[in-house]
């Protein structure tokens, strides 16, 4: 699935996405500052999160109560190792039957499950975003 889109486009994209999902846990694959969060923010919303969204930059994980439970944020971009995800329970929480939505999914790629999937998003020349999804 690929969607191109702009940020006045997200109700309609987030709804698409999770329309297409097959599992709970969703890498979201960036550069800095393309829309990651905006996109999950908006997910979130669509999933029926009613508390302010934000990165969890610093925390490393966020947790917020949506219609059908709990959902779990994670941003590891100042992760300096794996160890750091183990050390807060990583693994507890892909196990949990939890919407996981994970930033920077990169810096934990050996404790990714394999049914995860990934959510690609560019910038394009006129400021619009193109998003594909894959399962991995």
């Amino acid at each position: 699935m690929t969607i191109t889109y702009s940020l006045e486009d997200l109700p309609n994209v987030a709804q698409k996405v999770l329309a297409q999902l097959k599992n709970k846990i969703v890498l979201f694959d960036a550069e800095m500052g393309v829309g990651k969060t905006t996109l999950i923010k908006e997910i979130c919303k669509q999933l029926g999160v009613q508390d302010v969204i934000s990165s969890p930059t610093f925390a490393l994980v966020n947790e917020y109560l949506g219609n059908s439970g709990v959902i779990y944020h994670f941003d590891f971009y100042r992760i300096k190792d794996e160890e750091e995800a183990y050390q807060i329970g990583f693994e507890e929480y892909l196990s949990s039957d939890a919407w996981v939505f994970i930033e920077w999914p990169d810096k934990i790629a050996n404790l990714l499950p394999p049914d995860s999937s990934t959510i690609s998003i560019k910038v394009t020349n006129d400021k619009k975003r193109v998003l594909t999804y894959q399962i991995r």
